[in-house]
Protein backbone atom coordinates (compact mmCIF):
# COMPACT_ATOMS: atom_id res chain seq x y z
CA UNK A 1 0.00 0.00 0.00
CA UNK A 2 1.64 3.22 -1.18
CA UNK A 3 2.25 5.92 1.41
CA UNK A 4 1.23 3.48 4.15
CA UNK A 5 -0.03 5.22 7.31
CA UNK A 6 1.89 4.67 10.55
CA UNK A 7 0.66 4.28 14.13
CA UNK A 8 2.23 4.22 17.57
CA UNK A 9 1.19 1.33 19.79
CA UNK A 10 0.65 2.69 23.29
CA UNK A 11 -0.59 -0.55 24.87
CA UNK A 12 0.46 -3.30 25.18
CA UNK A 13 4.14 -3.58 24.19
CA UNK A 14 4.63 0.08 23.19
CA UNK A 15 6.25 0.67 19.80
CA UNK A 16 6.45 3.63 17.47
CA UNK A 17 6.01 4.04 13.71
CA UNK A 18 4.27 0.73 12.99
CA UNK A 19 2.59 0.40 9.60
CA UNK A 20 -1.15 0.48 10.26
CA UNK A 21 -1.75 -2.70 8.26
CA UNK A 22 0.93 -4.53 10.22
CA UNK A 23 -0.32 -3.34 13.59
CA UNK A 24 -3.83 -4.63 12.85
CA UNK A 25 -2.95 -7.66 10.73
CA UNK A 26 -4.39 -10.07 13.30
CA UNK A 27 -7.29 -9.20 15.62
CA UNK A 28 -6.86 -12.49 17.52
CA UNK A 29 -10.56 -12.72 18.26
CA UNK A 30 -11.65 -14.83 21.22
CA UNK A 31 -13.89 -17.85 20.73
CA UNK A 32 -17.58 -16.98 20.28
CA UNK A 33 -19.82 -17.32 23.35
CA UNK A 34 -21.86 -20.51 23.56
CA UNK A 35 -24.83 -20.46 21.21
CA UNK A 36 -24.18 -17.23 19.33
CA UNK A 37 -21.59 -15.39 17.26
CA UNK A 38 -19.02 -13.12 18.84
CA UNK A 39 -20.24 -9.52 18.41
CA UNK A 40 -17.91 -6.56 17.91
CA UNK A 41 -18.91 -2.91 17.51
CA UNK A 42 -16.81 -0.39 15.58
CA UNK A 43 -17.58 3.30 16.13
CA UNK A 44 -15.97 6.73 16.05
CA UNK A 45 -16.72 9.72 18.25
CA UNK A 46 -15.46 13.22 18.89
CA UNK A 47 -13.54 14.03 22.08
CA UNK A 48 -16.83 15.14 23.65
CA UNK A 49 -18.49 11.84 22.77
CA UNK A 50 -20.55 12.72 19.70
CA UNK A 51 -20.90 10.05 17.02
CA UNK A 52 -21.84 12.45 14.21
CA UNK A 53 -20.73 15.74 12.71
CA UNK A 54 -23.44 17.54 10.75
CA UNK A 55 -25.48 14.34 10.83
CA UNK A 56 -22.68 12.09 9.50
CA UNK A 57 -20.10 9.89 11.21
CA UNK A 58 -17.86 10.21 8.14
CA UNK A 59 -16.92 13.79 9.00
CA UNK A 60 -15.26 12.72 12.26
CA UNK A 61 -12.68 10.31 10.87
CA UNK A 62 -9.45 10.44 8.92
CA UNK A 63 -8.04 8.42 6.03
CA UNK A 64 -6.32 6.22 8.61
CA UNK A 65 -9.58 5.54 10.45
CA UNK A 66 -11.30 4.56 7.21
CA UNK A 67 -8.50 2.13 6.41
CA UNK A 68 -8.72 0.72 9.93
CA UNK A 69 -12.47 0.16 9.50
CA UNK A 70 -11.69 -2.07 6.52
CA UNK A 71 -8.93 -3.88 8.42
CA UNK A 72 -11.38 -4.78 11.19
CA UNK A 73 -13.74 -6.27 8.59
CA UNK A 74 -11.06 -8.71 7.45
CA UNK A 75 -11.36 -10.75 10.63
CA UNK A 76 -15.16 -10.98 10.76
CA UNK A 77 -17.57 -13.32 8.98
CA UNK A 78 -20.36 -10.73 8.75
CA UNK A 79 -20.58 -6.92 8.91
CA UNK A 80 -23.87 -5.20 9.82
CA UNK A 81 -25.30 -1.73 10.10
CA UNK A 82 -28.68 -0.24 10.82
CA UNK A 83 -30.91 1.08 8.07
CA UNK A 84 -30.52 4.58 9.52
CA UNK A 85 -26.78 4.42 8.83
CA UNK A 86 -27.54 3.17 5.32
CA UNK A 87 -29.74 6.23 4.75
CA UNK A 88 -27.34 8.76 6.30
CA UNK A 89 -23.88 7.44 5.41
CA UNK A 90 -24.58 5.15 2.42
CA UNK A 91 -23.12 2.18 4.35
CA UNK A 92 -21.48 -0.65 2.44
CA UNK A 93 -18.80 -3.10 3.55
CA UNK A 94 -17.12 -4.00 0.24
CA UNK A 95 -13.40 -4.64 0.75
CA UNK A 96 -10.67 -3.60 -1.71
CA UNK A 97 -8.74 -6.30 -3.56
CA UNK A 98 -5.74 -6.42 -1.20
CA UNK A 99 -7.93 -7.01 1.87
CA UNK A 100 -10.18 -9.45 0.03
CA UNK A 101 -7.04 -11.44 -0.76
CA UNK A 102 -6.00 -11.31 2.88
CA UNK A 103 -9.35 -12.88 3.83
CA UNK A 104 -8.78 -15.65 1.29
CA UNK A 105 -5.37 -16.34 2.82
CA UNK A 106 -7.14 -16.71 6.20
CA UNK A 107 -9.48 -19.30 4.70
CA UNK A 108 -12.45 -16.93 4.46
CA UNK A 109 -14.56 -15.85 1.48
CA UNK A 110 -13.18 -12.69 -0.19
CA UNK A 111 -16.00 -10.53 1.18
CA UNK A 112 -17.84 -10.68 4.50
CA UNK A 113 -21.57 -11.22 4.56
CA UNK A 114 -23.04 -7.69 4.52
CA UNK A 115 -26.22 -7.05 6.53
CA UNK A 116 -28.55 -4.07 6.87
CA UNK A 117 -30.80 -4.20 9.93
CA UNK A 118 -34.09 -2.45 9.31
CA UNK A 119 -37.46 -2.33 11.02
CA UNK A 120 -40.86 -1.24 9.79
CA UNK A 121 -39.73 1.45 7.33
CA UNK A 122 -38.85 0.99 3.67
CA UNK A 123 -35.21 0.30 2.82
CA UNK A 124 -33.71 2.70 0.22
CA UNK A 125 -32.41 0.57 -2.65
CA UNK A 126 -30.40 3.33 -4.37
CA UNK A 127 -27.44 2.92 -2.01
CA UNK A 128 -24.05 1.36 -2.79
CA UNK A 129 -24.94 -1.63 -0.59
CA UNK A 130 -27.13 -2.84 -3.46
CA UNK A 131 -24.40 -2.36 -6.09
CA UNK A 132 -22.11 -5.28 -5.21
CA UNK A 133 -23.70 -8.53 -6.44
CA UNK A 134 -20.41 -10.38 -5.85
CA UNK A 135 -20.79 -9.88 -2.08
CA UNK A 136 -23.26 -11.99 -0.07
CA UNK A 137 -25.83 -9.55 1.36
CA UNK A 138 -28.98 -9.67 3.45
CA UNK A 139 -31.57 -7.12 4.53
CA UNK A 140 -33.26 -7.76 7.88
CA UNK A 141 -36.76 -6.31 8.25
CA UNK A 142 -39.57 -6.42 10.79
CA UNK A 143 -42.83 -8.29 10.43
CA UNK A 144 -44.76 -5.15 9.46
CA UNK A 145 -42.17 -3.83 6.99
CA UNK A 146 -43.35 -3.09 3.42
CA UNK A 147 -40.72 -5.68 2.40
CA UNK A 148 -41.98 -8.40 4.75
CA UNK A 149 -43.68 -10.37 1.97
CA UNK A 150 -40.71 -10.64 -0.39
CA UNK A 151 -37.67 -12.90 -0.32
CA UNK A 152 -35.45 -10.60 -2.37
CA UNK A 153 -34.98 -6.84 -2.63
CA UNK A 154 -33.03 -5.49 -5.62
CA UNK A 155 -31.06 -8.72 -5.78
CA UNK A 156 -30.47 -8.90 -2.01
CA UNK A 157 -31.81 -11.64 0.27
CA UNK A 158 -34.54 -10.50 2.73
CA UNK A 159 -34.79 -11.96 6.24
CA UNK A 160 -38.11 -11.26 7.94
CA UNK A 161 -38.17 -11.19 11.73
CA UNK A 162 -41.21 -12.49 13.63
CA UNK A 163 -41.54 -9.12 15.40
CA UNK A 164 -41.92 -5.51 14.13
CA UNK A 165 -38.40 -4.69 15.35
CA UNK A 166 -35.87 -7.48 14.70
CA UNK A 167 -34.40 -8.62 18.01
CA UNK A 168 -30.67 -9.33 18.39
CA UNK A 169 -31.29 -12.84 19.75
CA UNK A 170 -33.33 -13.80 16.71
CA UNK A 171 -30.77 -12.36 14.27
CA UNK A 172 -27.86 -14.03 16.03
CA UNK A 173 -29.69 -17.35 15.86
CA UNK A 174 -30.23 -16.84 12.15
CA UNK A 175 -26.53 -16.14 11.72
CA UNK A 176 -25.51 -19.25 13.68
CA UNK A 177 -27.69 -21.35 11.37
CA UNK A 178 -25.81 -19.82 8.44
CA UNK A 179 -22.44 -20.70 9.94
CA UNK A 180 -21.49 -17.15 10.97
CA UNK A 181 -19.19 -17.17 14.02
CA UNK A 182 -18.31 -13.47 14.21
CA UNK A 183 -20.40 -10.33 13.58
CA UNK A 184 -19.06 -6.77 13.34
CA UNK A 185 -21.60 -3.98 13.83
CA UNK A 186 -20.83 -0.53 12.42
CA UNK A 187 -23.69 1.41 13.98
CA UNK A 188 -25.74 3.22 14.43
CA UNK A 189 -26.16 3.99 18.13
CA UNK A 190 -29.67 2.47 18.31
CA UNK A 191 -28.51 -0.86 16.88
CA UNK A 192 -25.52 -0.82 19.24
CA UNK A 193 -27.77 -0.26 22.27
CA UNK A 194 -30.10 -3.10 21.26
CA UNK A 195 -27.20 -5.56 21.28
CA UNK A 196 -25.96 -4.15 24.58
CA UNK A 197 -29.43 -4.59 26.09
CA UNK A 198 -29.44 -8.19 24.84
CA UNK A 199 -26.08 -8.76 26.59
CA UNK A 200 -24.56 -9.50 23.19
CA UNK A 201 -21.71 -7.02 22.87
CA UNK A 202 -18.27 -8.58 23.26
CA UNK A 203 -15.77 -6.17 21.72
CA UNK A 204 -15.69 -2.41 21.09
CA UNK A 205 -13.38 -0.78 18.56
CA UNK A 206 -13.52 2.92 19.32
CA UNK A 207 -11.80 5.69 17.41
CA UNK A 208 -11.61 8.96 19.34
CA UNK A 209 -11.19 11.85 16.91
CA UNK A 210 -9.63 15.19 17.93
CA UNK A 211 -12.70 17.35 17.33
CA UNK A 212 -14.82 19.08 19.96
CA UNK A 213 -18.27 19.13 18.35
CA UNK A 214 -19.95 21.00 21.23
CA UNK A 215 -23.42 20.38 19.80
CA UNK A 216 -26.34 18.10 20.39
CA UNK A 217 -25.77 14.78 18.74
CA UNK A 218 -25.94 11.03 19.12
CA UNK A 219 -23.44 9.05 21.16
CA UNK A 220 -21.89 5.76 20.07
CA UNK A 221 -24.49 3.81 22.09
CA UNK A 222 -27.99 5.25 22.42
CA UNK A 223 -29.51 5.49 25.89
CA UNK A 224 -31.54 2.45 26.86
CA UNK A 225 -35.20 2.97 27.82
CA UNK A 226 -34.70 0.96 31.01
CA UNK A 227 -31.90 1.01 33.55
CA UNK A 228 -28.97 -1.12 32.49
CA UNK A 229 -26.11 -1.99 34.83
CA UNK A 230 -22.83 -0.66 33.39
CA UNK A 231 -20.60 -3.20 31.68
CA UNK A 232 -16.95 -3.13 32.70
CA UNK A 233 -14.53 -3.83 29.87
CA UNK A 234 -10.82 -4.53 29.71
CA UNK A 235 -8.49 -2.53 27.48
CA UNK A 236 -7.01 -4.87 24.87
CA UNK A 237 -4.98 -2.34 22.90
CA UNK A 238 -4.45 1.37 22.31
CA UNK A 239 -2.87 2.96 19.25
CA UNK A 240 -2.24 6.55 18.22
CA UNK A 241 -2.36 7.95 14.70
CA UNK A 242 -1.61 11.65 14.66
CA UNK A 243 -4.21 13.13 16.99
CA UNK A 244 -6.57 10.14 16.82
CA UNK A 245 -6.78 7.25 19.28
CA UNK A 246 -7.72 3.71 18.26
CA UNK A 247 -8.97 1.83 21.34
CA UNK A 248 -10.08 -1.77 21.69
CA UNK A 249 -12.09 -2.98 24.69
CA UNK A 250 -13.30 -6.48 25.52
CA UNK A 251 -16.57 -7.04 27.39
CA UNK A 252 -16.57 -10.82 27.46
CA UNK A 253 -14.64 -13.47 29.34
CA UNK A 254 -13.21 -15.11 26.23
CA UNK A 255 -9.48 -15.51 25.73
CA UNK A 256 -7.76 -14.53 22.49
Amino acid sequence: MADAPLVDRLWPDPRTALPLDEAFSDLALPAPPAGRPLVGVNMISSVDGRAQLDGLADGLGSREDRRLMRLYRVGYDAVASGAGTLRADDFYSWLPEDLAQRRVELGKPPQPLAIVIGGSSAIPTDRRFFAHPEQPRAVVVGSDSPHAHVTELSGVEVWVAPTPNPQPGWLLGRLVARGVRTLLIEGGPTVNSSFLAADALDELYWTVGPRLVAAEGRQIVASLPERHDPRVGSLVSAHRSGDELFLRYRFSDGES
